[in-house]
């Protein structure tokens, strides 16, 4: 699959391409199912993105990344 930013510009192009008046509809319809499949596409990819960050920036939400508690040494008598 290509990435991202080649998508994103295959996007930008069917749109004009859509806007064009010198196309045919059904050529202009075909375009635009593609350009909604390549936006739902991208938009899912931005969504992982965006999650990444959050991750990142909030630090991990497992604890797996927590001083663990030592209890090698026990003060109950």
């Amino acid at each position: 699959m290509k990435n991202f930013e080649e998508r994103l510009e295959k996007l930008e192009k069917l749109g004009e391409k859509v806007r064009s008046s010198e196309i045919p509809l059904d050529e202009a319809l075909s375009a635009f199912e593609e350009g909604i499949k390549l936006a739902r596409s991208l938009e899912k990819d931005l969504d992982k993105v965006e999650n990444r960050i959050e991750q990142l920036m909030n630090g991990p939400t497992d604890g797996a990344h927590e001083k663990p508690e030592l209890t090698l040494f026990d003060t109950e008598e």
